[in-house]
Order: C-alpha cells, then structure tokens, then sequence
C-alpha cells in the first residue's frame, strides 16, 4: 500500500516562488508561437519516452497496477502531448474570426476581428487512478501548456515519488526545449493545495478527484476576491441499459463485457459501468456474477488504503439496503483492497431511493436494476444525475430514439454497444457531462480540452500592426479562419472587406 508518509508539504514562500515564476513565464507563453510550444511539448513527451522504464517500475511501486497497464499509459500520455502539439500547430482551436466593416449592416459593423488567448497560470491537481494521463504530466498539463498556459501541478499522495520524479524529467525537459524558467512546477501537500486554489497568480484550475473534495475545491475558486474558473472531474455512476433484444441475442456476451469492464483496474476508473438496467426477472445479474466468479482472482490492491476503505463503506452501505440483493461477491472487503460484488435492485427501490443506491462506489462492483419496461428505466435513469458516460446495448432495427434522449441529458459520451473503461485520445472526444460528474460543460480529455484555459478577445478597427498574427489581414500562419462569416481553410482565398 502507497507510503504516505513520504509525501511532504511544500512552504507557502515555495509556491508563491512558483506562482511568480509562472507569471513571469506567461509574458514569454503569451507571445509564444505555435512551433515553439509544439517544440515544448514534444520535447516532454520524447523525455518521457526516454525515462519511460524507470517511470513504469515507479509507478508500480506506488499504485500496483502492474507494468503492462502502466506501459500503456505513459505511451497514451506522450501520445496525448504530441496530439495537443499538432492541434496547436493546426490552429483551428484558436477560432479567429474577422468581420469586415460593413456600414449597411444595422447597426453598422466595424472592424471586429476575435480570438481565443490563454488564461495564464494554471493550477492542476493529479489524479491518483491514473499516475500518468490524469497526473504530472496528463491531460490538464498538457492541453494548459498547449494553450500558452504555465502550469503548477499539485502531486498526488498516492504516488508522491513517482510525481515528483516525472516533474523533474518535465521541467528539465521544457526547458532544454527553450521553454521559460517558472513555465512548469510541481508542489505537495493538502494545505497547499488549497492555497494554490486561492493563489492570486493563478486563473484556473484542472482537477480529477473525489466528490467532496473536488467540491470544496471549487467552492474555494468561487469565493475567491477574483473568481477563477475550476475544471472538475468528480462523480459519475455511468448508466447503462440493456433492452430485452439484446439480452435474447447475446446475453452471455454481455455479462462477460460487464464483468470485464467493471473489475478493470480494480474498479478505479472514472467510467466504471456502476448501475446496469436490464428487464426484470431475465437473470442477468446471476450471469454477471457467474462472469466475475470465472475470472477473478480475489481481492486485488487498491490505490490506496483511503480509496479501498470508501469503497468497503460504500458497498456495506448499499449491501445494507433493504432493496438490494448481493448477487455475487462478499460486502465485508479485506483492508487495502477491492473485491468483485454484483448486487441487484429494482427501477422502484432506485426512484424511491436515489441519493443512496446512485451513490457513487468507486471499486469493482455494479448494481444490476431490474425494469418492468424501458418507460420505468427512463424514469430512474434521469434519476442517476450526470454522468460521464450512458451505453445503450440494442439490437439492429430497435427504436433507441427515446432511450438515446435520455441518455443525452445525462452523460457527455453516449456509447452504442461497448463499455465505457476507455477514454480515446481525440478531436471528438468528450470527457465531462452535468453535474456532478464535471463542473463544467468542458471536456477535460481530447484536444477540446484545451478551450478551458482560453478565454475570447475581440478587437475593433486595430491597425493591422497591431494585431496579433492570427488576425491579421494577411494569413501568414496559414490558419483556419472564419471571415464575413465564411470558414476558410488553409490555401483558399479569402473574402476581402
């Protein structure tokens, strides 16, 4: 189990050292082109690579989650960062808009020419699930650095050595890659955390974590003289429904992917498939139980000793329920780690009860809630609340347009067939839904994720010197660009004034 006791607080002198460096770095971001930060990036990402051994045999130490999962998940982040290094290249995130004076428009229209620029420093606070792509250098990092944003990273206890190592490995990189002084740091501690929240330096704030804490966080960027904008991941159950179609067709296929996907990583992903609708009295939390029995192997390390006692007390709070059946798997967990359970319930028992049987448990286990129709299944999943993910397994020719409307109101990735443990790393991706999955409407995964440390800026009737590059009149950067209301790529002509 993860050493706590090594992890250290950094001094309040320490942080406002680091914030002011970041300030300082931000004059060099701002004025940054698209190859140099693309350079950055890329130059973190190759240090990465190079140190990729060293990190992996870190990594297990700390977390457990054994060297072929933590293999793929320093390539995801090095992948994540030369993706973000392209989008930057690209240009298209930067939404440069020009509009030329139009005096016959009502009211008349100057000159408007809009963009998107960076925040400035911006605090991001590691996940423990994910020691590499929700971490150090993940995807908070990433898209903030790729925006002209410096970065202060608040490491995570639970892999306090291996955070402080791949800081240093980010950092020197950076910098060799002709990066500012004070463009990237890396604090500890929970005091501190709180007060990175509250720095003045910094103007937004990544974070992936629990429920309660992420919430205090966020209350404290509120009330702060200034308010800041914080991104949270904090919460989801991630719904799926299983129409009666697709339990005929392939009910043992399912049960097997459920268990698959729900025992992953110990259960310790954000898009843990928690409640399953399936039509009552078919059997299928028998055969998901079945599915576990046939390939677990007992209880596996949790991350650490806090997240495998939250998840003892949630499943004992759930197993305790007068409408909750265990189906599979023992309640009562062994300290520091996670077993299998399935438990059952009904659509009744779930609207009747939804801050209880909704509740997140982040762990291995699934509750199986049994509908008499899709109608009642409807009902209780608007119940769940948001959600980072809603799957709907169907078969060919069903009518799923009621069920996708609902799903759509409640998740920020609908998925038709499949489990939702896997994130891709992408244009389209999206990784945030309502409340209290995420703070906001942002996605915190794929190269979208940038816009949440970009704010717009519009300039009327500048003198073409003054204006940034990427408005100009001339489009020397080859950028996309949206004039007099025409998208132009890169190559065609565009409209003149």
């Amino acid at each position: 189990m993860t050493d706590t006791a090594i992890a250290t607080t950094t001094a309040p002198a320490e942080l406002d050292a680091a914030a002011a460096a970041a300030r300082r770095a931000f004059a060099v971001t701002l004025a940054s082109t698209a190859a140099e930060r693309a350079s950055w990036l890329r130059a973190a990402a190759d240090a990465l690579d190079a140190a990729r051994d060293e990190l992996v045999a870190l990594a297990d130490e700390e977390t457990h989650l054994g060297a072929p999962r933590l293999t793929g998940e320093v390539a995801r982040t090095t992948a994540q960062l030369r993706l973000f290094a392209d989008a930057v290249l690209e240009g298209s995130y930067l939404e440069a808009t020009i509009d030329h004076p139009d005096p016959a428009a009502i009211p008349p229209r100057p000159d408007l020419r809009r963009m998107l620029r960076p925040l400035g420093p911006v605090g991001v606070f590691g996940a423990s699930n994910f020691p590499f792509a929700f971490s150090v250098a993940g995807g908070d990092t990433a898209s903030a650095l790729a925006a002209g944003c410096p970065v202060i990273v608040k490491g995570h206890p639970a892999h306090a050595r291996l955070s402080r190592r791949t800081a240093e490995i980010v950092a020197a990189a950076l910098v060799a890659a002709g990066a500012p002084e004070g463009v990237f740091g890396h604090v500890e501690g929970h005091e501190t955390g709180i007060a990175l929240v509250q720095h003045p330096e910094i103007r937004a704030v990544g974070f992936t974590g629990s429920l309660h804490g992420g919430r205090a966080l966020f209350d404290l960027a509120q009330q702060r003289p200034d308010p800041i904008p914080f991104y949270g991941e904090l919460s989801a159950v991630n719904p799926v429904l299983i129409t009666a179609a697709a339990l005929e067709a392939r009910a043992d296929e399912l049960a097997a992917g459920l268990a698959g996907s729900f025992t992953l990583g110990a259960g310790q992903f954000c898009t843990n498939p928690g409640v399953v609708f399936v039509p009552a009295g078919s059997g299928f939390a028998e055969q998901v139980g079945a599915a576990v029995a046939a390939t677990s192997a007992g209880p596996v390390p949790m991350l650490t000793d806090g997240i495998a006692a939250a998840f003892a007390d949630g499943i004992a709070r759930l197993a305790g329920h007068a409408d909750v059946e265990v189906i599979a798997g023992d309640p009562a967990q062994q300290p520091g780690s996670g077993a299998p359970v399935v438990l059952r319930t009904t659509t009744a028992a779930v609207l009747a009860d939804p801050g209880t049987l909704f509740h997140e448990c982040f762990g291995p286990s699934t509750l199986v809630v049994e509908y008499a129709d899709v109608a009642d299944a409807l009902a209780a999943i608007r119940a769940v609340g948001g959600s980072l993910t809603a799957t709907v397994h169907a078969q060919p020719g069903e009518d799923v347009a009621p069920i996708v409307e609902v799903l759509a109101e409640v998740a920020g990735r609908v998925l038709f067939a499949g489990w939702p443990t896997g994130v891709a790393v992408s244009w389209a991706q999206q990784h945030g839904g309502p409340w209290p999955s995420t703070t906001t409407i942002h996605t915190s995964v794929g190269v979208t994720a940038m816009r949440r440390f970009l704010r717009p800026i519009a300039f009327q009737d500048a003198p073409d010197a003054a204006l940034p590059p990427e408005l100009r009149d001339e489009n020397v950067l080859g950028i996309p660009r949206r004039v007099n209301g025409v998208l132009v790529l890169p190559g065609q002509p565009e409209p003149v004034a």
